[in-house]
């Protein structure tokens, strides 16, 4: 299984990025795919999920309303479209792939990781 995070980048407070996750190797009909971040010096915490099959999301307190996660079937792809930006969304942002479950919002949640892609909010 391959997940590879890309669309990182350097961006003014109150602009928008989109980040990609490209999965591979396997199917992800059963799956939560999630987008998690971690700032300089903190724990990676909890950004946004949808599920493969049904399309149900769950977003962080933090970023509803200003962030919205999607996926595409035909290029088996999960999105992360982020607007209004903040200063404090600046961190590595990681994909990860998990079976459905009761909590979808836990790291630990997840079996499969991506990369990483740096996001960074000027003020």
């Amino acid at each position: 299984v391959q997940l590879q995070a890309s669309g990182g980048g350097l961006v003014q407070a109150g602009g928008s990025l989109r980040l990609s996750c490209a999965a591979s190797g396997r199917t992800f009909s059963s799956y939560f795919m999630g987008w998690f971040r971690q700032a300089p010096g903190k724990e990676r915490e909890f950004v946004a999920t949808i599920s493969w099959s049904s399309g149900a999301t769950y977003y962080a307190d933090s970023v509803k309303g200003r962030f919205t996660i999607s996926r595409d079937y035909a290029k088996n792809t999960v999105y992360l479209q982020m607007n209004s930006l903040k200063p404090e969304d600046t961190a590595v942002y990681y994909c990860a792939a998990g079976r459905v479950r009761a909590s979808v919002t836990g790291v630990t949640d997840y079996t499969y990781w991506g990369q990483g892609t740096h996001v960074t909010v000027s003020s």
